[in-house]
């Protein structure tokens, strides 16, 4: 039966090849790849979007029954409450948070509001960053990291005449982090050449005292970027968070369009802040699946598995017969998605990306894996 099934999904890949975007932008586009393949979203077990596998929060469906009678007005633009719980959360003040729908937004609005006459991107790296930098006129300049390297900055920053720094934090793709030292070092020589630093924080959540949060008085050019997507299991909602010097944070809530961030959105990441039982759970599950999956892929011949501190691992084919697009679509049969990540600049065609997710779910990867790889 199962033969059966599969040999159909072959089939019918064969006939929307076509159609099918080979390296998406964005892991996580399962809609669309739903939608071609003919299946229900439900039978794709998705590890192209790095999400806690435990879920969202179990509070979250009362939040948004209790807030459901407020959507009869405009949302809090604001969001005055949600920023007094982070302040809570992170010890900071209410004045150094700007909400906003998505990091993703807040990336874009960055790019706007500062003005920036040249960018640098420390690379492999989110592509948003590079698309928000076009989007606003400027210019971009990259600061590759290597292989040997982890592809994770691990010496000096040169800006290269630049007034604005993306830097990942843990690095993405990779997940490692920068070592605390190395990144005092370089806020401390932006601040003193006047360069902006926007530190994206969108995972340290599996590994929040690794959070550059502390510093924040020390280094008034340092923009923190934080998400309640990735941990909190959240994607749909778009809620993302900046924290900054109240300067810089009223320069861009000056410029942020109104009412971006839904009333529904706004009690659910108060609801996700006040849950630290399910934050521990969800830390002590990411520690251990990871070191499954990490040791059940180095089982597996071909493929180079990098060390990871968060929620998701990078992986380079060592067989030439195999490209990650091919090995992606490879999968596709067995209803597993993984992240084609050849489209990060610096990476090629032999890399891909896979969350960590459930035993169950993992186990099902590296059995498709196996099977695909023999």
């Amino acid at each position: 039966m199962w033969k059966n099934d599969f040999q159909i999904i072959l089939e019918l890949m064969h006939m929307v090849n076509k159609t099918l975007e080979k390296t998406p932008p964005h892991g996580g586009d399962v809609y669309h790849l739903a939608r071609t393949l003919g299946l229900e979203l439900s039978e794709l077990l998705d590890f192209s979007a790095n999400i806690n596998p435990l879920g969202f929060p179990p509070g979250i469906p009362g939040a948004i029954q209790e807030a459901l009678p407020e959507i009869v007005h405009y949302p809090d633009r604001r969001c005055l409450e949600l920023r007094q719980d982070l302040a809570a959360y992170h010890d900071l003040d209410p004045g150094q948070i700007l909400v906003g729908n998505g990091s993703t937004e807040l990336i874009y609005l960055a790019a706007r509001a500062l003005k920036p006459q040249k960018a640098l991107i420390v690379a492999p790296a989110f592509s948003e960053y590079e698309h928000a930098l076009n989007a606003a006129g400027v210019p971009v300049e990259y600061q590759i990291t290597t292989e040997a390297q982890n592809f994770t900055l691990e010496g000096p920053l040169d800006p290269q005449g630049a007034d604005l720094v993306f830097l990942a934090q843990p690095a993405s793709p990779s997940g490692v982090l920068l070592r605390p030292e190395l990144l005092l070092e370089v806020a401390a020589r932006l601040d003193v050449a006047g360069v902006m630093l926007l530190l994206d924080e969108a995972f340290v959540d599996f590994v929040e005292e690794a959070s550059f949060k502390t510093h924040l008085a020390q280094f008034p050019r340092v923009l923190i970027l934080r998400s309640f997507t990735k941990f909190f299991a959240i994607p749909g909602m778009r809620l993302g968070y900046l924290l900054a010097a109240p300067e810089s944070i009223s320069r861009l809530g000056a410029l942020q369009e109104p009412w971006s961030v839904n009333t529904l959105a706004q009690a659910m990441g108060r609801t996700c802040l006040e849950d630290r039982e399910y934050m521990a759970r969800s830390r002590a599950l990411i520690r251990e699946e990871k070191e499954f999956l990490f040791q059940g892929l180095a089982s597996l011949p071909g493929l180079k598995t990098f060390p990871s501190e968060v929620n998701y691992l990078l992986v380079k084919l060592a067989r030439p017969d195999f490209t990650a697009a091919a090995l992606r679509q490879a999968l596709l049969p067995h209803r597993v998605v993984i992240r084609d990540a050849s489209n990060f600049r610096g990476l090629d065609e032999r890399f891909i990306r896979v969350a960590v997710r459930s035993r169950g779910e993992n186990q099902r990867l590296l059995e498709a894996l196996r099977e695909v790889l023999k």
